[in-house]
């Protein structure tokens, strides 16, 4: 891929994770979520050939609105091959270093199977949680798509206000799973439940709400 196409690519994809944790409730600049090609060309460069950027100069770091304390990573890796156990740990050290728990790992081509069960069942016990993505899902923001809804996280009060007005109990409620792209965007976890409007032709709106598992 020639330089102009690949940092073409290196923006859209940055911009959607910019996007993404402005929509999981971090705290992004007005000026980084509307930032243009043309401005991402200016501060990062336009030779990723010459790594002017390279993919590790994309790293994005952000604070919680509710929480400052609450920081979250978004790192690209510069590997073109599968990111395997010695890198997923290189990457646990650097979270341990600054005292994250939280990061977005977008790859270019996937995981070992080592890795990618290091991930999803070597750390439950450490209160460590690595998301990772790939490049490609990252190049077209799936929340701008026409088709799809609003999609709004309840809070645990508003969760639990929700089950009482309805008399309901949480198996009760429609699902929708983690490993939906949708889901995966806003980083649901099981157990939360989120609120979808849907513009209806004959009642304006439509809203349902549905228990990630």
């Amino acid at each position: 891929m020639d330089d102009e196409s690949l940092v073409y690519n290196f923006w859209r994809m940055r911009r959607t994770a910019l996007h993404m944790c402005h929509d999981r409730g971090y705290i992004v600049g007005q000026d980084e979520l509307d930032q243009t090609f043309e401005q991402f060309k200016d501060t990062f460069g336009d030779k990723p050939s010459e790594s002017k950027p390279s993919r590790s100069h994309l790293t994005i770091m952000v604070a919680h609105n509710d929480d400052p304390t609450n920081l979250l990573a978004v790192r690209f890796t510069d590997n073109d091959k599968k990111v395997g156990v010695a890198e997923v740990k290189e990457y646990l050290r650097r979270m341990e270093d600054e005292n994250l728990t939280n990061t977005i790992l977008v790859v270019q081509i996937g995981l070992s199977p080592a890795a990618r069960d290091l991930i999803q069942n070597g750390l439950e016990n450490q209160k460590i949680h690595i998301q990772v993505f790939l490049e490609d899902e990252l190049l077209v923001n799936i929340t701008e798509h026409n088709l799809v809804p609003k999609h709004v996280i309840l809070t645990p009060e508003e969760k639990q206000e929700l089950l009482q007005r309805y008399r309901l109990k949480e198996s009760q409620l429609p699902r929708i799973q983690s490993g939906d792209p949708v889901a995966r965007y806003f980083g649901l976890a099981r157990g939360q439940v989120v609120r979808i409007t849907r513009a209806s032709e004959t009642a304006g709106r439509y809203i349902t709400y549905r228990l990630v598992t």
